[in-house]
């Protein structure tokens, strides 16, 4: 397994999965390949992306789509998106992913990582076993209209 920074042309694969990771009965999501890459490249065009993919032979198994964040006391790192391959889940390769991130955190010294992700999903375990707590002061609100 191997890991490099995201480029462009990443998008399509990565895109491919996603749609395997979330157009399932767990997530009910029913995302396209169009609206997949539109979405992740709104990620990869922001000013202060920072991306990285999984290689398994050369071919993409998974992604992770974050940017630095300005905060009032130190800039931190929001991740956007991350997956990995099914075929390719429950090895430690999203650990890789995020050891990654943190070492971009850690090289820039910026505050550390933030992210969101759906509580009613396997993630949240995911993301406490690889050191991030529930932040108690921090509500994620939506509205639909």
């Amino acid at each position: 397994m191997n890991i490099r920074k995201m480029i462009k042309s990443d998008i399509p694969p990565c895109a491919e999965i996603m749609c395997s990771v979330y157009n399932n009965e767990l997530r009910q999501c029913r995302w396209t390949i169009g609206t997949a890459e539109e979405y992740l490249n709104d990620f990869f065009d922001m000013k202060k992306f920072i991306g990285f993919v999984l290689l398994e032979n050369e071919q993409i198994t998974g992604g992770i789509f974050a940017h630095e964040k300005v905060w009032w006391n130190n800039s931190e790192v929001f991740i956007e998106e991350m997956f990995i391959h099914p075929d390719f889940q429950r090895k430690g390769y999203g650990s890789l992913l995020l050891d990654e991130i943190e070492k971009y955190v850690k090289e820039n010294k910026l505050a550390g990582v933030t992210l969101s992700t759906n509580k009613y999903a396997p993630a949240p375990l995911f993301y406490r076993k690889n050191g991030f707590t529930d932040c108690e002061h921090v509500i994620f609100m939506a509205k639909e209209i």
